[in-house]
């Protein structure tokens, strides 16, 4: 017998069902006392994507409303699904950097410079496919690699960075292209798989093109990744918190660096799918990709201050952007509205970012 229970004290088992129901009592009493507002704000927390979610919805009855005979269609399905398409994967790239704390504005570019690298090799120059493809991604890499070395070792805002990588690969685009367009015909004779991307598949009556399965198939492989693997939580922690994140022991700058080459790569990857959606390659495609990723990663309900954020956030904020371009185009407005709702949409997914975000402080 134990010496509390000679002299009449308590034991340890009495301590322990004490120390229980006092927890339990005091969970009850904060749950309690919660309004209704702050619940709502704590659900949205723990929930990000269920604003997106809501919001594409409405877009889809916007939609449905305004003209139900076009909208409902195949050729919308199909023609919102080819825009949404490299949207989606610039996206991926972005959310990725975004989760960080940080941004690139460079992804577009990037992604077109990194095409224009696989069309004159193989094309122009007569480079084997096998191998003019491969330094496309590489160049996409390098690219990345760049802004990663420049924000990790040199300790510069990821905003700075990638604002004159953007100027520079620009540049460097340009002098590279020549600013010629490579023709379709001249692809499809000497490079046909760099226009794998386009080849369309009829389900039902909508013709869906290979790029929009190679967005579903890199969305679900980011995504394990994310939320699967040590390597994601790595992530995570770095744009939560990190200097916590060293503390745990958590290498920062390697993860921000293969942040930031991995974005590159996936915007590679993005300029072979734009490849493929119009047939040709040209040094001034993909104009509005930077704006058009972040706004799909802003209204998908990634935090810009990191942390917080998923893929499949991105690809509602993606289509989100397309439904409400076509609802906004088959109701006859003029495209300066399609601009002026998705202005809004991200001034209105930031303040509500603002808002959720209080619970965690």
């Amino acid at each position: 017998m134990s010496e509390a229970s000679q002299s009449g004290g308590p034991t340890q088992l009495e301590y322990e069902s004490v120390l229980a129901a006092a927890a339990t009592v005091q969970a009850s009493f904060e749950e309690a006392h919660l309004s209704f507002v702050k619940r709502i704000q704590r659900f949205l927390h723990s929930y990000p994507t269920t604003v997106p979610f809501v919001v594409l919805m409405l877009g889809l009855l916007l939609g449905v409303s305004v003209n139900y005979s076009h909208f409902v269609t195949g050729s919308n399905v199909s023609t919102v699904l080819t825009q949404v398409t490299i949207v989606g994967i610039l996206g991926i790239a972005q959310t990725l950097v975004i989760l960080t704390a940080g941004i690139d504005l460079s992804v577009g570019v990037i992604m077109v410079i990194s095409s224009v690298v696989m069309g004159r090799l193989g094309v122009i120059d007569g480079v084997p496919t096998i191998i003019a493809f491969p330094l496309g991604l590489l160049c996409g890499v390098a690219c990345g690699a760049i802004n990663g070395v420049l924000v990790t070792r040199m300790k510069m805002p990821p905003f700075i960075v990638t604002l004159g990588t953007l100027s520079i690969i620009g540049a460097l685009n340009t002098f590279y292209s020549q600013s010629e367009t490579i023709r379709m015909q001249d692809i499809e004779d000497k490079a046909p798989f760099l226009q794998l991307m386009g080849e369309p598949f009829n389900i039902g009556s909508a013709r869906i093109i290979l790029g929009s399965f190679l967005l579903i198939a890199l969305a679900v492989v980011a995504w394990y990744v994310l939320n699967r693997t040590a390597y994601g939580r790595h992530v995570y922690a770095t744009g939560d918190d990190p200097e916590a994140a060293r503390l745990a022991g958590i290498d920062t700058d390697r993860v921000l660096f293969s942040v930031y080459a991995l974005a590159g790569l996936i915007a590679a990857i993005a300029g072979w799918a734009l490849i493929g959606r119009i047939g040709a390659i040209s040094p001034t495609a993909g104009e509005n990709a930077n704006l058009d990723s972040i706004t799909a990663v802003v209204i998908g309900g990634t935090s810009l201050f990191g942390g917080r954020g998923s893929i499949v956030g991105t690809l509602i904020g993606a289509l989100i952007v397309g439904v409400f371009r076509s609802a906004v185009s088959l109701a006859g407005l003029d495209v300066l509205w399609q601009e002026f709702a998705i202005g809004v949409l991200i001034i209105v997914a930031v303040a509500l970012d603002q808002w959720i975000r209080r619970i965690s402080q």
